[in-house]
């Protein structure tokens, strides 16, 4: 009895041992899972963030300084207009220079850039007497602001853990959302030429701040610098953190991408990376295409066609768009990236229904013609409001999830190119969409809104609680098999 007691502790003494050792790696895998957000982590988002601010201010600073910079400047409208719409055309060119800028010289160095360009075009902008110089400061702010809408989410993605990845990702949208919101408040009751100056602020902000806040550690791996990666790893983490196991699994992964040569945009049509190509493209397609920045850039035309009062809808838009992107970075990490942007896209679909009704019951139904101006109201808001939620930011987290690092930059490049080139396109092809059918017009918008409700549920894969490398892996197994 007692030799086969003995007989059976000599497995189960194995067993005891390799279920420890087991339980160490779950251990450390918990520890990882759940990793803290350190201050290091916060202050580095913050500082990063500076950036999505400056983004945000840029688009919103046109529509509340349009008639005082038309009056003091004698601009006409198609002047003015062109001053509008040339943000976007800057913003293609930093964008299609945005990932190889960001893998040569790193992600703070790219952010510092980006800025120096913003700065000077608000400048421009501030001590302008001319519209070339507006239009040169605006151009300036464009480039500056593409390299920013790559740059930021794809550093905040890289030095976060995977459990906060896409609450911290998506604050990105919420410093945005901010900065619009700031200058359609601010404009209402000082000079375009003080809120220039304030424009620029944040600029100087995140320069200054960029000298206190550590590299991303993946890209310091992508160079050859283990050293400074398990440093600036070891800072992000906390200095009692245990990153050994995170540390191993970014080396790993990276040293089976140094096996593969440097893709260049032509090198991303090969099929190994479709899928990966296809979900970040034609989220960034379904974003702009589902009438964003039709309702973003002509709000006010919006309400006063549809016999609104701008000012009150303008408030009222700011007071849901904030409270709602704050929502969904709160439940990013919570619900999951596809429940949230499903939702998210059902809501604008939902909105989009409503303002074509509105417009559709003012053109051919003149006894409910009252009920018109509500409807607007209630689909913008609702438009807004579930765009923040999940559209807004959601496609930029997924963008810097998916791609491996040897195709990052063009592909990041690329998908940026794709946001702004569909922004212009809705831009300037939306007043005459509305002149042709005003209730078609978000008919068109509410039909390619449930498209993306489709694509979402058919394509994009749920990225939550997966680490960067795990992402790419499952994405992209050809690589790395």
């Amino acid at each position: 009895m007692n030799s086969r007691s003995e007989e059976e502790d000599g497995p189960s003494t194995l067993d005891s041992s390799l279920l420890t050792t087991t339980d160490v790696s779950r251990k450390r895998r918990s520890n990882q899972s759940s990793s803290p957000a350190t201050a290091v982590v916060v202050f580095s988002t913050l500082v990063a963030v500076c950036g999505s601010f400056v983004y945000g201010s840029a688009v919103g600073f046109s529509s509340p300084a349009q008639m005082g910079i038309m009056d003091d400047l004698g601009m006409s409208l198609e002047q003015y207009s062109v001053f509008g719409s040339i943000l976007t055309i800057g913003a293609m060119v930093g964008a299609v220079m945005s990932g190889k800028i960001a893998d040569q010289f790193g992600r703070k160095m790219t952010m510092g850039i980006s800025q120096v360009f913003c700065l000077c075009g608000w400048l421009a902008i501030l001590y302008s007497e001319a519209s070339w110089l507006l239009d040169a400061g605006r151009l300036s702010i464009g480039y500056g602001v593409g390299v920013i809408s790559y740059v930021v989410p794809v550093y905040i993605a890289e030095i976060t853990p995977k459990n906060l990845r896409g609450a911290f990702t998506d604050v990105n949208q919420l410093m945005i959302s901010i900065g619009i919101s700031v200058m359609w408040l601010l404009g209402i009751l000082i000079h375009w030429r003080m809120l220039a100056l304030i424009g620029a602020i944040p600029c100087v902000l995140q320069v200054v701040g960029l000298f206190f806040i550590p590299e991303s550690p993946r890209w310091l791996a992508k160079i050859g610098l283990w050293k400074e990666c398990e440093n600036a790893l070891q800072k992000l983490r906390g200095e009692n953190a245990e990153i050994s196991e995170e540390a191993a699994e970014i080396r790993d992964y990276t040293e089976t991408l140094d096996q593969i040569s440097e893709s260049g945009v032509f090198d991303l049509f090969q099929p190994e990376y479709a899928k990966s190509l296809i979900i970040g493209v034609g989220l960034m397609v379904l974003q702009q295409f589902g009438g964003v920045n039709a309702i973003a850039f002509y709000a006010n035309s919006i309400f006063i066609s549809a016999g609104f009062s701008s000012t009150i809808g303008s408030i009222a838009l700011v007071l849901v768009q904030i409270p709602f992107t704050i929502l969904g970075v709160l439940l990013m990490d919570v619900s999951g990236r596809r429940p949230l942007l499903m939702v998210s896209a059902a809501g604008t679909c939902l909105g989009c229904l409503f303002l074509g009704t509105s417009f559709f019951l003012q053109d051919h139904l003149q006894e409910n013609k009252g009920l018109s101006p509500i409807l607007a109201l209630v689909g913008v808001l609702v438009f807004k409001g579930t765009y923040s939620l999940g559209m807004g930011g959601i496609p930029w987290v997924i963008m810097s999830e998916i791609f491996p690092m040897n195709i990052k930059s063009s592909a990041g490049s690329l998908v940026t190119l794709v946001n702004w080139f569909g922004s212009w396109v809705v831009s300037y092809s939306f007043n005459f969409f509305m002149e042709y059918s005003t209730e078609g017009t978000f008919f068109m918008f509410s039909s390619i809104c449930c498209v993306t409700v489709l694509f979402v549920a058919k394509l994009v894969p749920e990225t939550k609680g997966r680490t960067l490398e795990e992402i790419q892996a499952s994405m992209n197994p050809s690589i790395v098999n």
